[in-house]
């Protein structure tokens, strides 16, 4: 995903190749059957040029991200009957990464409450 995001245009399979040069291992049909997938859990978008598909970001790295972490908690919170220990624990998590995340926090949830979401 990496290779596809840095490229602002679709990218045929052996670009793709081209830009992974530094793992000898992965063969053409690899990275081909590896791209595939990613185009089948919605990851990437494809379409015909030629004989070959081409590829791109069907998300960005942040939409990306946030597909991740929703699913993650919605998860975690699914299985709970308590959600305070899910919640402390993502509150821990962002002010150990920055502790400016708070205050982000504090005023993403007073957005919230006034769109009435």
């Amino acid at each position: 995903m990496d290779v596809v995001w840095r490229r602002s245009s679709p990218m045929p399979v052996r670009d793709v190749c081209g830009h992974l040069k530094g793992d000898s291992t992965l063969a053409y049909t690899t990275v081909m059957t590896t791209l595939d997938r990613l185009y089948k859990k919605g990851l990437l978008e494809r379409h015909k040029d030629g004989n070959a598909f081409v590829y791109e970001a069907a998300m960005t790295r942040d939409e990306y991200r946030r597909r991740i972490v929703e699913s993650t908690v919605a998860g975690l919170m699914e299985r709970s009957s308590d959600a305070n220990p899910v919640l402390a624990a993502f509150i821990d998590v962002a002010a150990d990464a920055d502790e400016g995340n708070l205050k982000r926090l504090e005023k993403l949830i007073a957005e919230r409450k006034r769109s009435g979401r």
